[in-house]
């Protein structure tokens, strides 16, 4: 499930990145997409390619990681974020929620540490 009024466009200095048409309130699940989950022993040869950049750590003892299908791949990063995600181990699906209203037009971000408001940077910020 993608919302109807969520686009993909130019996000400058970022490529692509989610957008949306109207305005959204907080606590609006934007989209709910399946995972395909791999094994760790995947991971490692995931991590030669550029789907490195893509991939969610899963699992509750994070040895695995998932390639979340729909829009979740194109989320860029912000910290804080207007939006989170929330993974369903189980039911093998992630969730991107908005973490407080939205203004049309807005690029949507998650935070890749996982915790919407963290301020400790990414790996590709640190480098």
């Amino acid at each position: 499930m993608i919302l109807p009024i969520l686009y993909l466009a130019p996000s400058p200095g970022r490529g692509r990145g989610v957008f949306t048409q109207e305005a959204i309130a907080v606590n609006t699940i934007l989209e709910i997409a399946p995972v395909i989950v791999l094994t760790a022993a995947e991971r490692l040869q995931l991590d030669q390619t550029r789907l490195h950049d893509y991939i969610f750590v899963w699992g509750e003892q994070g040895d695995q990681c998932a390639m979340a299908l729909g829009y979740v791949p194109l989320y860029n990063h912000a910290a804080p974020s207007n939006c989170e995600y929330e993974m369903e181990w189980e039911s093998e699906l992630i969730r991107i929620r908005a973490v407080r209203d939205i203004e049309p037009g807005e690029e949507l971000f998650i935070n890749y540490q996982g915790d919407w408001n963290s301020r400790t940077p990414v790996w590709f910020e640190a480098q």
